[in-house]
């Protein structure tokens, strides 16, 4: 391994088994699709990558972009690769999307962004296919489906976004260098492109969420009163005692049209 060491700020783990890699090229969608790559790192997987599909990655490191500018010289020249040295989510608010085309993403992302990333890929109208290394908890979140006692507000939001949100397999610490303290998965998701979700769609989601164990209506009451949460209870024929995790995504995609309707 390069002389380097993985920065805490950016919550670097890097991927070091090489059967891991292999799984992870194995499960790409067999498309035309650009490739787009966040957090390169050491450029493990970027090396597999580029052989198939031009591709660009996006990398905030600037002592991993020197790295990664002299490991792949040639590809850049070529124009297979190209680097770009910024903060993922800067780009984002500044284009709207990765790639002027249609591509699919894939990243080992550090913990504290992964939620954020992957939401904002939701919205990014060119990309297809998400393939992601992420923390196990909250790859359980996205591919939930509704009873499961992880579904939640990633749940819902995926399963309305996408033809298919299903975990491709885990990935244990010790395949990283330093080693997480938690078990990773790779999450694959494949977004159905005539479907979006508006921003606050999100914002509603989080507080039917917010005490997920307490009953839906009771964290609902927080946001509209409790005689328009009766009277669309009755018109969803929803049953007073359930759960935030008991509703389906169609459901609550009903209950969100009459809360906005009803506000306005």
């Amino acid at each position: 391994m390069e002389n380097i060491k993985a920065k805490k700020k950016y919550g670097q783990n890097f991927l070091k088994d090489t059967t891991v890699l292999d799984k992870i090229i194995q499960s790409m969608p067999n498309n035309n699709n650009y490739l787009v790559e966040i957090g390169p790192g050491l450029g493990d997987l970027t090396k597999n990558l580029v052989k198939y599909k031009e591709m660009t990655a996006y990398e905030v490191d600037t002592d991993l972009i020197s790295i990664l500018e002299s490991k792949f010289a040639i590809e850049i020249e070529e124009n297979r690769l190209k680097l770009i040295h910024t903060d993922v989510l800067e780009a984002w608010d500044k284009q709207e999307t990765l790639h002027n085309g249609k591509y699919d993403l894939i990243a080992n992302l550090p913990y504290y962004i992964a939620t954020n990333i992957i939401l904002r890929a939701f919205e990014d109208d060119n990309c297809e296919s998400i393939i992601v290394m992420i923390q196990k908890e909250v790859a359980l979140k996205f591919s939930a489906k509704p009873k499961d006692k992880e579904f939640s507000s990633l749940g819902v939001i995926a399963d309305l976004v996408s033809i298919e949100s299903r975990i491709l397999f885990d990935v244990p610490p010790e395949s990283f260098d330093p080693r997480p303290k938690v078990m990773s998965s790779i999450l694959y998701i494949r977004k159905d492109m005539n479907k979006s979700i508006d921003r606050d769609f999100n914002k509603f989601l989080k507080a039917c969420f917010v005490q997920p164990r307490k009953k839906l209506s009771k964290n609902l009451s927080s946001i509209i009163s409790k005689d328009l949460v009766s009277k669309y209870y009755e018109e969803l024929d929803l049953s007073d005692n359930i759960r935030p995790h008991e509703v389906s995504s169609s459901l609550y995609s009903q209950l969100y049209t009459k809360v906005k309707d009803g506000r306005n």
